[in-house]
C-alpha cells in the first residue's frame, strides 16, 4: 500500500524546478563576454573624469583680470611703502592674499618688469620695486 501512494503522491506534486539564482542573470554572461570593450572603456570614462574636475578645480583657482589688477596695485603700494623690500609671506599677509597667490603674482611682475627679487642670507626671497634702490648686479663690495 505504500508503494501505491508514494506513487499518487509522485503524480500528484509536479517536478521540481530550480528557482533562477540571483548570480546568474543574462546582464553577467554580457559582461563575461564583452569585458575586453566594457573594462577599457569604463577606465577611459574614469581619466576623462578624473581630468575634467582637474581643469575645474584649476580654472577656479585662478583670479580673474580684475582682481588681478587690484592686488598687483596693493602689492605695489605696499613695496613703496617699504622701500628696501619685503618677503613673500609678509606681503601676502599685508595684501591680504594667499601666499601661493600672492608669490604667484609677483613672478608674474617681476616678468613684466614692474618688481625685482632677490634671495638674502637667511634664504628669503626679497621683492621690491624696480628701481628703488640699486641693482644687485650694480653691488661691489
Amino acid at each position: 500500500m505504500s508503494m501505491q501512494l508514494s506513487g499518487l503522491l509522485a503524480q500528484i506534486v509536479p517536478d521540481y524546478t530550480r528557482p533562477v539564482s540571483s548570480m546568474s542573470p543574462k546582464y553577467f554572461e554580457v559582461l563575461e563576454q564583452n569585458s575586453h570593450i566594457i573594462y577599457p572603456l569604463v577606465a577611459i570614462l574614469t581619466l576623462v573624469l578624473i581630468a575634467a574636475g582637474v581643469l575645474q578645480a584649476w580654472k577656479t583657482q585662478d583670479m580673474d583680470g580684475l582682481q588681478k589688477n587690484e592686488f598687483k596695485k596693493a602689492i605695489v603700494n605696499e613695496l613703496r611703502r617699504n622701500i628696501t623690500g619685503l618677503p613673500g609671506d609678509v606681503l601676502a599677509k599685508a595684501v591680504g592674499l594667499d601666499r601661493l597667490k600672492t608669490n604667484r603674482l609677483l613672478e608674474q611682475m617681476q616678468q613684466d618688469g614692474m618688481v625685482v627679487s632677490h634671495t638674502n642670507s637667511q634664504r628669503l626671497t626679497v621683492w621690491r620695486i624696480r628701481g628703488s634702490g640699486p641693482e644687485q648686479s650694480v653691488r661691489r663690495y
